[in-house]
């Protein structure tokens, strides 16, 4: 049987989508929230001259974005109230799929055993708002198949998605705090 933990709130999707910015207006909003472990694996990496970059080796990027995601879920307070995090383990699975290398049988250990609310937001694809910068090189294709294989690997693992519309960020807010509010 699978249990997945009722105060822990995943928001996924590709790159560029707006998750970053909604997360960061919900916690202004005294929402506790677990941070993104990309963006500051590849600036940490790059700064040390590292190889654990997802251009350079995707394998060892992977590893380090699991044990990110590890610790954010032993370090997410366990209270009665939320805790949103921007990407969850299965992120990790989604992103060696979508570059065809292996699943590391501990990394589908750990999606089975770290579980979240059954329920997760997922951010589509938003071309309008998309921009690469010194992180984020993917194209808007590139984001198109992240969006797409992060949809097939939480469906996968049995979780329903809900998909935050493409609105302003206001309108984004309200959306999570209208169902985060009925989930309880």
């Amino acid at each position: 049987m699978t249990v997945f933990h009722e105060h822990f709130f995943v928001i996924t999707g590709g790159p560029g989508s707006g998750k970053t910015t909604l997360l960061q207006s919900l916690e202004d909003r005294y929402f506790l929230v677990m941070p993104e472990g990309g963006r500051a694996i590849i600036q940490d990496q790059t700064a040390i001259g590292g190889r654990a970059l997802p251009w350079e080796d995707k394998s060892a990027y992977a590893e380090l974005m699991l044990n990110w995601e590890l610790r954010s879920y032993r370090e997410a307070p366990r209270r009665n109230r939320p805790v949103l995090f921007d990407r969850g383990i299965p992120d990790v699975i989604g992103y060696l799929e979508l570059n065809s290398l292996p699943v590391p049988q501990h990394l589908s250990n750990a999606a089975e055993h770290y579980r979240y609310h059954r329920k997760v937001f997922i951010a589509p694809h938003w071309p309008e708002i998309y921009e690469k910068d010194a992180e984020r090189k993917q194209s808007h294709d590139e984001a198109m198949a992240t969006y797409h294989a992060m949809l097939e690997v939480y469906r996968r693992l049995g979780y329903e998605l809900l998909e935050l519309p493409k609105e302003n960020l206001d309108r984004r807010v309200q959306f999570i705090m209208d169902n985060l509010e009925g989930m309880r």
